[in-house]
């Protein structure tokens, strides 16, 4: 089967079979410092995340993070439930 037949039955533009997607050069090392900040910091999300990498230095967007976290499967801890204690408040008379 032609690339140009198969192309047209699968419903997608032929340059996507010729190019190969290129990663970029500093995937690694941002990938590597979103999960530093992540495992540091385990209630913030990716946005405040992406804001503390901006601080840090990193050109990255929102968008880009959030691609990284879900990758990487990341999550924000839940918040733990304070152990109650019982308290019975006794008027005295």
């Amino acid at each position: 089967m032609s690339e140009r037949l198969a192309c047209r039955v699968l419903g997608q533009h032929r340059s996507t079979q010729r190019k190969l997607p290129r990663g970029r050069v500093d995937e690694d090392a941002l990938t590597a410092d979103i999960v530093a900040l992540a495992s540091q910091y385990g209630r913030y999300g990716y946005r405040r995340i992406a804001a503390m990498l901006r601080d840090a230095g990193w050109a990255v967007n929102v968008k880009r993070v959030e691609r990284i976290w879900r990758r990487e499967g990341l999550k924000v801890l839940q918040e733990q439930p304070k152990k109650g204690r019982l308290v019975v408040s006794r008027r005295v008379v």
